[in-house]
């Protein structure tokens, strides 16, 4: 937030070194970057009075949409900037008065739109008027007192608008809300407690978390799909990187490169689980429409696609409990959960929870648990069945878990390939005995983690390039041998 005034601040002051008209300033500066784009689509149930054409709506819905944007930034800073550009002169009282009585109380408002659906009523034969219906807005809001949590909603709304004609740009006269009621979720579980997972988290050895770079190669995959499906699996879990795929103007290339993964699935009978958000940690409700869009695009693509078993909303999300807030992480989670359901009628949706300590985090709106274990295997079974009382009506999948073969100079009482191979074998036999489906960490040994993975510290990069069932020579390794029940 801070990032986002320092930067208006500072576009202000380099702007008006130039000699620039104030009145374009902020209208110029936001809509040269990616800040605020909820879901719009245009009703045609009016529309009297002269008739409008594409490029005008264009740029209604441009400033209607920035002067959306700017009320949210002054709600949450109490900040004034960007409110004289973006509404006329009596439309501001209100929004001072309101930031003044926030002020005063210590109270702060973050907020945000994720979908509106404005129709044109009105459009004034001089072309200076317009009056919009914008019906059944998803707003959501959380307050904030003393830089403590009060409480959030989400809510639909309906809002009449009036928008003038002033100095090249649409401004807003009147904007008043009516029909308000609680956001209703009616997304439903998807059934499959029938699935039999046996599965593996899957990176091509020469790319790991980079599997849809500039070294992509469709062949290696297909071999390597070849291979996980004659060692007696048939699901694999794959990443989906947030930034990489290009946050809300998602890479054409990288979507066309995920197709041929799916279908080179589907050609080899393997069912896909598609982790989303991979490498992402922000969760800042002014962000949730760039995170909206390019969650609509992905899952609208592929939502018929007959690969995907499921979509995984990110993984470990906990881990960020502690640096963004618990309930922070929570919410977007829950919103990311609704979006994907409104959109994919087909397939299910999990989270990748990192241990079972959160593993019935928003239980009832998944549609399976997954959780991943990397400790001591002498306490799974018990904490798995612990987990089945807590959520019983729901599959239980262990998402990740595993056992490095690496011991050297940097961690010397670490497990032997002999080891590793042991603790499969115990490991399956449990997976045989309770029926717990599975996915492995992971098909291949690595010659280079990126540092965003584990960090520069040897002892933990080394671990993680040795948890393969495949070495970095291509060969086998004992634990192969139980990289599935029979």
């Amino acid at each position: 937030m801070i990032s986002v005034i320092i930067f208006l601040i500072s576009s202000v002051y380099s702007y008006f070194n130039t000699g620039a008209d104030r009145s374009k300033i902020l209208h110029t500066k936001i809509k040269k970057i990616d800040q605020y784009i909820p879901k719009v689509t245009w009703l045609k149930d009016g529309n009297q009075g002269r008739e409008m054409n594409e490029q005008t709506l264009l740029e209604i819905e441009n400033n209607y949409l920035d002067a959306w944007y700017v009320k949210n930034i002054a709600f949450n800073t109490n900040l004034k900037i960007g409110i004289d550009d973006y509404y006329t002169e009596s439309a501001r009282k209100n929004i001072y008065n309101t930031i003044a009585a926030n002020k005063k109380q210590k109270i702060t408002i973050e907020r945000t739109t994720l979908r509106h659906n404005p129709n044109v009523i009105l459009f004034s034969e001089d072309g200076q008027l317009v009056v919009l219906e914008d019906k059944n807005i998803i707003e959501y809001k959380k307050i904030f007192k003393d830089n403590k949590f009060v409480f959030e909603t989400t809510e639909v709304a309906t809002y009449k608008i009036i928008l003038l004609l002033e100095d090249g740009f649409w401004r807003i006269r009147h904007l008043v809300k009516e029909n308000v009621a609680t956001y209703d979720d009616k997304t439903t579980t998807f059934p499959v407690d029938s699935l039999n997972i046996k599965g593996i988290n899957y990176y091509p050895q020469a790319t790991p978390w980079n599997m849809f770079g500039d070294n992509f190669n469709i062949k290696i995959i297909e071999k390597d799909f070849k291979l996980i499906k004659q060692a007696n699996l048939n699901t694999i879990r794959i990443f989906i990187s947030y930034e990489s795929f290009g946050k809300a103007n998602v890479n054409e290339n990288k979507l066309n490169k995920l197709e041929q993964v799916l279908d080179s699935a589907e050609k080899n009978n393997l069912k896909v689980v598609v982790t989303l958000f991979d490498f992402y940690g922000n969760y800042d409700v002014l962000d949730w429409t760039l995170n909206h869009r390019h969650v609509d695009i992905i899952v609208s693509r592929f939502k018929n696609h007959n690969a995907i078993l499921a979509w995984d909303v990110k993984n470990e999300p906990n881990l960020d409990f502690d640096a963004r807030g618990k309930r922070t992480v929570i919410s977007w989670l829950e919103h990311i959960i609704m979006l994907i359901k409104s959109i994919d009628k087909n397939h299910a949706v999990t989270i990748g929870w990192s241990d079972t300590d959160s593993a019935n985090i928003l239980k009832d709106k998944l549609d399976f648990i997954s959780f991943h274990y990397y400790e001591d295997k002498r306490f799974f079974e018990k904490k798995y069945e612990e987990l089945k009382t807590i959520i019983p009506n729901k599959l239980i999948v262990l998402g990740e878990f595993g056992v490095s073969s690496y011991r050297g100079l940097w961690r010397p009482f670490g497990s032997s390939e002999v080891e590793q191979a042991l603790y499969y074998k115990e490991m399956q036999e449990i997976f045989t005995k309770s029926k717990v489906p599975f996915i492995s960490w992971t098909l291949y040994d690595f010659d280079k983690i990126p540092k965003e993975v584990v960090g520069k510290l040897p002892w933990r990069r080394n671990a993680q390039e040795h948890y393969g069932f495949i070495n970095k020579n291509g060969e086998k390794k004992k634990s192969f041998e139980y990289i599935s029940s029979n």
